[in-house]
Order: C-alpha cells, then structure tokens, then sequence
C-alpha cells in the first residue's frame, strides 16, 4: 500500500478536500485502484450532529456513517463507495483508546498521546486503507486527508502519528503534499511568505513535504515558484499550481496541465501510464442548452446542500446542459423570482422555519406546471401542499411539525425521540 498524505496550511477552506480527490483522479486515470480517508480533528465521533450552516453538509455513507462534505467528493471524484472507518475523528480516537484502557487491554500502562493516541491513529488509518472498493478489489493508493490547518493544536497527534509512519515506510509508500495559500497583492504580484511560514511550521513537526499545491486566483509565475522551491527545499518540478477555476472537476485537468501526475508517480516508483482520457473529454465538453434549477432552502449556504448541487451539475453534463441554479430564500423569496426557471427543487431539512414558504413554492410549481422534484421534507410539503389546496385539508401538515389534520405521520422508530 502507498499512502499520499495531503495537509493544509495558511488557512482552512483553500480546497484540501478538492485537491485530493483529484490528486487520486489523476492516479485514477492511469489504471490504479485509490481510496481515500479524512481526518477530522474535531471531537465529535461523526458529522451525524453538526450544524450543516456551520460545518457545511453531513454526507451519508453507504452504510449509513454521517460523516464530513469531503467524502462525497472522494465518491463522487473515484467513483467508490467508502465507509465509516474512512473518517477519522479525533472523538473516534478517544473512544476507542478509552474503551480499551477500561478493558484493561494496556495491562495497568499509563495511558499517553505518545504512543497509545498515534498507535490507534496509524491503526485506523491502515484498516481503512485496507478496506475493498467497489466489490472485491483493494486499494493500491491510499489518499489520507488531514483536516484542520497545520499548527492547530486539535491537528497535532494526527500529524505526529504522519511523521511516525513516514519513518515506518519505504521512501517510495509515502509523499506528503502540503496545500497553501500563494496570495496576490494590490499590485497583481504572488506573495509566498503565508507558504514559507506554513512549510516552516509543518517542518518543526517533524515533516517536510514533497510536493506544494500553491492555491491562488491566477497561474503562479515560474519565478513564483522558483522563490517557494529555494524557501522550502521542494523541487520547483514539485511545486504546483492551483489557480481558482469555474468548475471543480477542472481542478485534475489543471493539475494534469502541471505535471502533478508525473511528479506523484516519480516520488512513489509508480509506472506513469497513458491516462485514460475520458474524464478530460467529459469535463471539456460544450454544453447544447441550459436550464435554471431554483433551490428553494431556508439555510442559505451552498455548501449545506453540496450533494444536491453536484447531482444536478452530473445529470447536466450526462445532458450537455449547463445547470443554473438559483438559490432562493425560503422565507424572503418572491413568487417573481420564479416566473423564467426550468424547475424547482426544494431538499430536506428540519423544524418549521421557512416552512410556509417552501409550500408557496410547490403550489407555484403545481398551478403553473413547472418540473418539481422534493426530497425528504421537501416531498412531504409537497403532500401537505396538495392536501391544503386540492383536497381542501386547509389545516394539513405533518405530525412533526404540531397540531393540525396529520398527513404526515412520524414514523414508528421516531416516536418518543426529541
């Protein structure tokens, strides 16, 4: 097994989950098997209870593991099915380091970060990796996401429990690739002291990275990255640009662009195989026609409904439509905005707020014969629509939003649960 480790620095939210899927589409491309497991530093067990309009949405896994946004890119990006065991909580960790001290599983050890937290760190790590895609096949690559931004105090065991299985592997199993931000000033010029400062943090702990994927709006200048390669001791060949793009399943054409690919291969003595082209083809495709989708949610963050957002991008591009879409407010939408779109979408969510409105919208789609599609909640006030407006139920609603004539019920397990 050979592990690509990618970490952050500068700043959250510079595409670490983006860059390793893609990274894995590339080696993908070349015939290989990939998985891909995400690192959370967070204390919860899982994404299952995490405010979506603060963390961005929960992805539900195929055996129901409610896990962070990323997976969903690993899935979407490889075209595999993963599990729980590829996300990593740092609440994981503790858990089961805990529920083993209790058993008595370390025979009376005092129980430490080093090694007992970074034992179970690289153990859980080498399950997932071992765990088979699509079928019956195992992985060949394992991409490992670390979250967080390096210097975080929550980051620490994972990245120690890195640097323990760097030394553990073969020079050619593991490449550490360390994303960063390469900010442009008022005068257009490529700042790289964030890059500097972020390798520097991430070499006090024991790290030094392979590659740079260097975030920033443009194309970074060849004197751009000499200045980074001669700062951070990373080949220039190893230092990449990734400039902002419309679409984000450009981002592996891009980095095909910058030889990303052959560098990978190189660092781990992987045969550097003709890629299959089918992605780039996809992705290059003009699109015939358009159509505007209007989401009509109550959270206001795209990020919230990313899967929805991606479906609709695919069943586009199997089209060639270019998809639109129209984010709408639930509460503060106007009925106008809704005159010239091609369909209406309306996805799940919880409790009352922005319920009425998201009702107005379906009797629009209804009265004016507009493709609809609800999901979840969303094909509930859909019910709940017709039962007010066609059937004259004018007090219709769902059991689980209180008093009224039920036409939704709560399901038999939900009963008693707050």
């Amino acid at each position: 097994m050979k592990y690509i480790v990618v970490t952050g620095g500068v700043m959250s939210g510079l595409g670490k989950g983006i860059t390793t899927a893609s990274i894995g589409r590339l080696l993908k491309n070349r015939g290989y098997e990939v998985t891909a497991v995400k690192i959370d530093p967070y204390l919860n067990i899982d994404a299952g209870t995490m405010n979506p309009a603060q963390h961005g949405e929960v992805f539900v896994l195929s055996d129901g593991g409610e896990v962070d946004l990323d997976l969903g890119n690993y899935e979407r990006f490889l075209n595999i099915s993963l599990k729980s065991i590829h996300n990593i909580t740092t609440g994981k960790v503790y858990r089961n380091v805990i529920e083993k001290e209790r058993r008595g599983d370390f025979l009376g050890a005092t129980v430490q970060i080093i090694p007992h937290i970074t034992d179970e760190i690289r153990h859980c790590i080498r399950r997932a990796a071992a765990e088979e895609v699509n079928g019956n096949r195992k992985a060949e690559i394992c991409m490992v996401e670390v979250g967080g931004t390096v210097g975080d105090i929550e980051s620490m065991p994972f990245l120690e429990a890195v640097r323990q299985m760097h030394g553990e592997l073969a020079p050619e199993d593991m490449i550490l690739v360390h994303v960063t931000l390469v900010p442009m000033d008022t005068m257009g010029d490529f700042k790289t002291k964030p890059t500097q400062h972020s390798v520097k943090a991430l070499r006090e702990l024991g790290l030094q990275p392979d590659i740079i994927v260097a975030r920033s709006r443009e194309v970074i200048t060849p004197q751009t990255k000499n200045k980074i390669s001669a700062f951070t001791d990373v080949p220039v060949k190893a230092v990449v640009s990734a400039k902002d793009v419309p679409d984000i399943y450009q981002i592996p054409v891009e980095l095909e662009k910058e030889g990303l690919a052959d560098v990978v291969c190189n660092y781990l003595a992987l045969d550097n195989r003709e890629p299959d082209p089918a992605w780039y083809r996809l992705v290059s495709q003009e699109y015939t026609s358009r159509a505007t989708i209007a989401i009509v949610s109550k959270y206001g963050i795209e990020d919230v409904y990313i899967s929805i957002k991606e479906s609709l991008k695919h069943a586009g591009r199997a089209l060639s439509t270019e998809v639109n879409i129209r984010w709408l407010d639930a509460e503060t939408f106007d009925l106008r905005d809704l005159a010239d779109v091609d369909g209406i979408l309306i996805p799940g969510g919880f409790g009352q707020r922005g319920i009425e409105g998201k009702i107005r919208a379906i009797q629009y789609a209804r009265e004016n014969r507009i493709p609809y599609l609800g999901l979840c909640l969303g094909f509930q006030l859909s019910v709940i629509e017709y039962a007010r407006h066609v059937l004259g139920i004018t007090d219709a609603t769902s059991e689980e939003m209180g008093a009224g004539t039920h036409v939704i019920a709560i399901l038999p397990e939900q009963e008693g649960v707050a």
